[in-house]
């Protein structure tokens, strides 16, 4: 059984964080963030989490999604980057995640005769290679006439053949809620809704200070902890130059580094609205363009763009979307359009935009840093999805040398996430399963691609409560179980939590979840001890939250988006 993060175990991790010293306090529950606490409290440590919102709610809920090495980058000649990612690819489809980190194969298609097929085809054989030992089909060169059977979508005349090669793909925020739950597995304090305000500090002999800890509001309750910590370790993604200013530190200046957010943009649109049997990736002036399948839908996207407005919600514009239509539909038999489109979202990539003096300017990359800007503090930056754990190692290291203490080295390259063992064997009784909680076989398959062999705890609810077999109506995808298992074990505190992150309402109905915010409100209020006021409440701010982002869309250009989102947004606010 899994160890649950429902409202009691918050309230014991609220204690323990008043109460005890840690070794490591992680501020940001993102994906490297997560990494950091599992990879510290597997080393044997005492770790705590602090989240200001929810697990996952800044960029690792906001990507294309994808587990990959990035092909764009073999182009940049960045070897080490793509030979690290495609590492780090098949450790997760293979031994640590398998039931969240999935294949799924791609079309390259060329549109130039002869030198294109051996550029690109080259540049494929390298990233096959790069990867080790074979974890995924190796590429295949696709004639015209073949690569149209596959793709019959696509135009004639947009292509002269293809590649198809393999990557995989995840539920981004899913798997970082899940990699928060094996570090609380393994004995990690991880609260959400708890704000770093400030630093804990001690003056050192030499008149200098060392940080031991941070103040840490809790933005449920109201209460002020003094988080007493060895190290902290800071990874807060785009909101790195933040903490840093907080922690007395100029970002650029001696010992910092400098974080550029770049907005990256990405449509939703219904699977049958393009005819492929693979997913797609394109050349753009830009940057590629993929198109990307998510169970009964496309996700289209991105776009790279500059972005230094509010960093919580991201707003897409009106000339984003069009962008991604433009290009997408150069290639398409019958084009997408806007009354197409299911769902938008906009996250921010944590690009590193330079450092401090002391060391050398770094061009705006995917690549990681790690930095100690005094004693006590540890900040890790940059980087990209794939190499979460990587980097999570590395800001570890730093740490540790901290302590002034023997500790044992990284294992997570041989610690599964929660859900993983015994995954396989209860994938193959899928059957037994299904006839057990009285659900047909595709929805367990579902299921268990989503929890892994956590599943039997999804269907204990069911076979409690029959009523939660049934599907949640507005968002016929998911189980009402689901609902409830989010607030039991998952440690969604908010309807936004379980609507927009534990499940993707929010991006696979056209409504955003509208129609099924009511039912999940309700699913969850008795857990979470909610009246019908506050029931009300949060129906009322996630419409709010879905008016806010709608009316943004409408925007031509950035500024005008974050406004319209920043005032349509002032109510949802209001709830917490």
């Amino acid at each position: 059984m899994s160890v649950p993060m429902g409202p009691r175990a918050r309230e014991a991790a609220l204690r323990r964080l008043a109460e005890d010293e840690f070794d490591v306090l992680v501020v940001g529950g993102g994906v490297v963030g997560a990494g950091v606490a599992l990879d510290a409290v597997s080393r044997g440590l005492s770790v705590a989490l602090v989240e200001a919102r929810d697990l996952a709610a800044g960029t690792s809920s906001r990507s294309s999604k994808l587990i990959h090495g990035g092909l764009r980058y073999l182009e940049q000649l960045d070897f080490r980057l793509v030979r690290e990612a495609l590492r780090e690819r098949g450790l997760l489809v293979t031994r640590l995640a398998p039931h969240l980190v999935r294949p799924v194969p791609f079309l390259f298609p060329l549109r130039h005769r002869v030198w294109e097929r051996g550029y690109v085809g080259a540049g494929v054989l390298l990233y096959d290679t790069l990867g080790g030992a074979r974890v995924l089909p190796r590429h295949r060169q696709l004639s015209h006439s073949r690569a149209l059977r596959e793709a019959p979508g696509l135009r004639s005349d947009a292509l002269v053949g293809a590649i198809k090669y393999y990557d995989a793909q995840v539920d981004d925020a899913r798997f970082t809620m899940t990699v928060a739950r094996t570090a609380v597995q393994y004995g990690a304090c991880v609260t959400t809704r708890t704000k770093v305000t400030g630093f804990l500090r001690d003056e050192l002999p030499d008149g200098g200070a060392r940080v031991t800890g941070a103040v840490v509001r809790d933005l449920e309750g109201g209460a002020e902890l003094r988080v007493r910590a060895r190290q902290v370790i800071n990874a807060t993604g785009v909101w790195t130059d933040e903490i840093q200013r907080l922690a007395g530190a100029s970002p650029g200046s001696r010992g910092s580094v400098t974080v550029q957010a770049s907005k990256g943009v990405h449509l939703v649109v219904p699977r049958e609205r393009i005819r492929l049997d693979t997913g797609l990736i394109l050349r753009t002036e830009k940057s590629v363009l993929f198109v990307i399948p998510w169970g009964p839908h496309w996700i289209v996207g991105t776009t790279d763009t500059p972005w230094d407005l509010d960093k919580v919600e991201p707003a897409p514009t009106r000339a984003d979307i069009d962008y991604i239509l433009e290009h997408v539909n150069a290639v398409l038999r019958t084009p997408l359009t806007h009354d197409d489109i299911e769902g938008v979202y906009a996250g921010l990539r944590p690009l590193l935009g330079g450092s401090g003096s002391s060391s050398p300017t770094v061009k705006l990359s995917r690549e990681h840093a790690v930095i100690r800007p005094e004693p006590g503090l540890v900040i890790v930056a940059g980087g990209k999805y794939t190499t979460y754990r990587v980097m999570a190692k590395d800001a570890v290291d730093v740490a540790v040398a901290g302590l002034g203490q023997k500790v044992p080295a990284s294992v997570t390259d041989r610690v599964p996430v929660l859900g993983a063992a015994g995954f396989e064997a209860l994938r193959n009784n899928r059957r037994r399963l299904a006839g057990r909680a009285g659900l047909p076989v595709a929805r367990v398959e579902h299921l268990l691609g989503r929890y892994g062999s956590c599943v039997e705890e999804v269907l204990a609810l069911v076979e409690a409560d029959p009523g939660l077999g049934e599907p949640i109506p507005g968002a016929e995808g998911y189980l009402k179980a689901e609902a409830v298992y989010a607030v039991t074990h998952e440690g969604a505190l908010h309807l936004e939590d379980v609507l927009v992150r534990r499940t993707r309402v929010f991006i696979e109905e056209r409504d955003h979840g509208l129609a099924a915010a009511p039912e999940v409100a309700a699913l969850i209020a008795p857990v979470l001890g909610w009246d019908d006021d506050r029931m009300r409440a949060e129906i009322d701010a996630y419409r709010s939250g879905v008016e806010a982002d709608l009316a943004a869309q409408r925007e031509i250009d950035d500024a005008a988006a974050n406004a319209v989102r920043l005032a349509a947004a002032a109510p949802a606010n209001q709830v917490a």
